[in-house]
């Protein structure tokens, strides 16, 4: 791809110099809503110097995903913090490439609130169609962030799933390497559930969907699940 990067369409071009290393050319996209915060959680590389914050938004408005990621030195957490649940009147700067993803928060022109709705959400086919159209922008995406309701959590001996309350199809959830969630949080997520359909934000990529945050039929309260 990267012989041929002059003849990518421009999207496509950006997303593989991002992949390379490469700074991007030009500035990206401002876009200004009201932000949701949908899910932040953090990582620790392998030999504990780097703390990653991923914290992901959606547009209230326009419906676009946003992904703003902040970094932490050893010892030292990231320094933005946005609980889940605010809602934030802001501009969000995209960066070129990355389909479209990450982006850097701008500047707010109201208080954070706290969201009374619950996000709305979509089947885990239409979860698994939004991932494919996204790889087309960029080969190399792991995941793609999307909002599945109504779903039951089903355990399993040989693993999760996250199923459609209509029981037409579901997706596994990964319990081992990157992008798994911790069983914890799995049966934390099954305790809201309670058997019942849900409300769950997560990443759908090709291990499946990692759950998030959840809503209980109901109640606008999210709960990020450990």
């Amino acid at each position: 791809a990267w012989m041929g990067v002059t003849g990518l369409p421009d999207q496509l071009a950006a997303t593989v110099r991002s992949r390379v290393g490469l700074p991007a050319s030009g500035e990206g996209e401002a876009v200004r809503d009201r932000w949701l915060v949908l899910a932040q959680y953090d990582s620790v590389s392998p030999d504990g110097r780097l703390t990653t914050r991923r914290i992901w938004l959606r547009g209230l408005a326009g419906g676009r995903p946003a992904l703003v990621l902040d970094f932490g030195p050893p010892g030292r957490p990231p320094g933005l913090a946005l609980p889940v649940g605010l809602v934030l009147e802001a501009e969000m700067r995209f960066r070129p490439g990355s389909a479209g993803l990450r982006a850097d928060l701008g500047e707010r022109s109201a208080a954070a609130v706290p969201c009374r709705e619950v996000p709305a959400g979509v089947s885990t086919g239409a979860a698994l169609e939004a991932y494919g159209a996204a790889l087309r922008e960029d080969p190399w995406l792991e995941s793609w962030p999307v909002v599945l309701g109504p779903v039951v959590p089903i355990p399993g001996e040989l693993g999760w799933q996250v199923a459609d309350a209509e029981g037409t199809s579901a997706l596994p959830v990964p319990l081992t390497g990157a992008g798994s969630r911790s069983r914890g949080g799995l049966w934390q997520l099954a305790a809201l559930s309670g058997g019942g359909p849900v409300t769950v934000f997560g990443e759908c990529g090709h291990r499946g969907f990692t759950p998030l945050t959840a809503w209980q039929p109901g109640s606008s309260e999210p709960v990020a699940l450990s």
